[in-house]
């Protein structure tokens, strides 16, 4: 499903995703650093780590992130998409970050089934796979290759868009905020709802995470639809 649910992020769209992911997202630079900062903390400051960045196809703007704040941490970039791989690719060679990160073209189930990783990162994919049975298997794969207690760093939008008309109007609003005209805030927010498939609530956030291996989530970021949590991967099998 991962990698049916790539087929949407062709050339096109990989062009035009960094600049668009941040009206989509306010507070798209926001929340990367409190992503990277809570990461810190969890970790402890100045620590070594493996860090699994899953979906980091665009800008690589995690690893970005984290990397300035944390030299001693390197990174496994894991994504199904070749045009938005080769976005990464390009901004982690631009900031001298191409030594520090592994490149996986695929998904986490490409990546050996063992527990290697200190911290995990799934910001942005959850709402583009279909159904629960299919972002339960992203997050599984992901605890698996997580070691006991390590935080994965959740986000994601989140409440189905239809249930949420006034959120939905204020998305528009800024699309036009930006200067787009009417007809393309309609085609903008048509792109964005292109085979999105949200969880319903917050809730149902929790409910896969602990139906996948995770302790509950702590909530530490919010937009319009969009959250962000830590969850830690339980003890046990995941």
């Amino acid at each position: 499903m991962a990698q049916d649910a790539a087929g949407k992020f062709d050339a096109s769209r990989a062009g035009d995703y960094e600049q668009q992911s941040r009206i989509a997202l306010a507070g798209y630079e926001a929340c990367h650093e409190l992503a990277s900062c809570m990461l810190a903390a969890a970790l402890g400051s100045g620590s070594a780590a493996r860090v699994l960045v899953a979906g980091a196809g665009g800008g690589a703007k995690e690893i970005v992130t984290a990397a300035a704040l944390e030299p001693h941490w390197r990174f496994t970039a894991v994504d199904p998409s070749a045009p938005m791989m080769a976005l990464a690719r390009a901004r982690l060679e631009e900031n001298g970050l191409d030594a520090r990160t592994e490149v996986v073209l695929g998904t986490v189930d490409d990546l050996p089934d063992r527990e290697a990783f200190d911290a995990a990162t799934l910001i942005g994919v959850l709402h583009h796979l279909p159904g629960d049975a299919a972002k339960r298997a992203i997050l599984v794969a992901l605890a698996r290759r997580l070691r006991p207690g390590a935080p994965l760093i959740l986000a994601c939008n989140h409440q189905t868009y239809a249930s949420q008309p006034l959120l939905l109007a204020a998305w528009g609003e800024r699309w036009r905020q930006q200067g787009a005209g009417p007809e393309e805030v309609e085609a903008k927010r048509a792109k964005i709802l292109q085979g999105a498939d949200p969880p319903p609530s917050e809730q149902s956030v929790a409910d896969l995470l602990r139906e996948s291996g995770f302790a509950p989530p702590l909530r530490f970021f919010s937009s319009l639809f969009w959250g962000a949590w830590l969850a830690r991967r339980a003890p046990g099998p995941a």
